[in-house]
């Protein structure tokens, strides 16, 4: 299986960050809004329905006439785009032999100009994963996939960012939500949930939606390091263990640090200084803690440690962010 190179990324396609699919010229096989659906793409041998084989995709009747097809999708948080993974799953002999994408900054549901061109036209194969890059470092609030000329994609996955936050002078936002520009950068296990959900709008809606790491059988604790938005001085800390109960953490305890570069936010670094010593958890709860914070100063970057595994359903780090000389 290869490798997915843009893992690092928020998937900005998800339908609980308010993405939808706003348009798609036929979809008489397969409803468009699978296209986004978070669960991975499933085959049912036996199963049909009144249009045909059931397909889990979004899939396009076979065009008769000259044109090709294409969808437009809403992302509900505007971001800057790195790659795409177009999935062609269980897409054999109705998968679109090329594709192309674009996308826009508007505030229609179906945008019709201001489209720019972010994928070519772009050979693709069936039941396969399609990692495309793209460099671009604009934000944009919609995505057009093209297919050519026909066929059905299973997933169209958008990897990206979310641009920082520029809250007023004196606001107390999250720095780390990833609406305000928070990502998770690395972490020491990923086994049973992603660390990306960690910053996700919302508690967790059930124990898959968090990050939890594998049961440790030897020496040691897990670890998981995030990027605010902006930097800022940290005041109020939750800590969600929502839907965690045999298998929260003992305990967590933060570092935070200031670095020029994401790259230097190593879990190695000596850089890092306490913001929360190790304080007990306990399960399915939302854990706060404010007088026990450490002084750190304005930070960029926060390491969460938890002892020795477990599940954490979301990371909240409430503040202000720092002033800039244009403020």
């Amino acid at each position: 299986m290869t490798t997915n190179p843009f893992a690092a990324w928020i998937r900005l396609e998800q339908p609980r960050l308010g993405s939808r699919v706003t348009f798609a010229t036929d979809e008489f096989f397969g409803a468009r809004e699978r296209l986004i659906e978070a669960a991975d793409p499933v085959f049912i041998p036996d199963r049909y329905d009144d249009h045909g084989k059931w397909m889990d995709g979004w899939e396009s009747r076979r065009r008769r006439t000259p044109g090709h097809d294409w969808c437009v999708i809403r992302l509900g948080t505007a971001g800057i785009v790195r790659g795409f993974d177009v999935d062609t799953s269980h897409f054999t002999g109705n998968y679109p032999p090329e594709v192309s994408i674009e996308a826009c900054m508007s505030d229609d549901d179906v945008p019709e100009a201001g489209w720019t061109e972010l994928l070519p036209r772009t050979p693709i194969g069936g039941n396969a994963h399609h990692y495309l890059a793209v460099h671009d470092d604009r934000a944009w609030s919609h995505v057009r996939l093209h297919i050519y000329p026909d066929g059905g994609i299973a997933r169209l996955h958008v990897y990206g960012e979310v641009p920082p936050a520029r809250p007023a002078p004196g606001d107390v936002i999250d720095l780390v939500a990833l609406k305000n520009g928070g990502r998770a950068l690395a972490a020491s296990d990923q086994h049973f949930g992603s660390m990306h959900n960690l910053n996700l709008p919302g508690r967790g809606i059930n124990m898959g939606d968090g990050w939890e790491t594998a049961r440790r059988r030897g020496p040691g604790h897990d670890w998981v390091i995030l990027a605010l938005g902006v930097p800022g001085t940290i005041d109020r800390v939750e800590v969600d263990t929502a839907h965690f109960k045999g298998n929260y953490p003992d305990r967590v305890s933060l570092d935070a640090a200031r670095f020029e570069r994401h790259d230097e936010a190593t879990n190695t670094s000596t850089a890092w200084q306490p913001l929360l010593p190790e304080s007990k958890l306990a399960m399915d709860q939302q854990h706060y803690f404010e007088r026990e914070l450490l002084p750190a100063g304005a930070v960029t970057h926060v390491r969460m440690a938890i002892y020795p595994d477990g599940g954490v359903s979301r990371l909240r780090l409430f503040g202000r962010a720092e002033e800039t000389e244009d403020e």
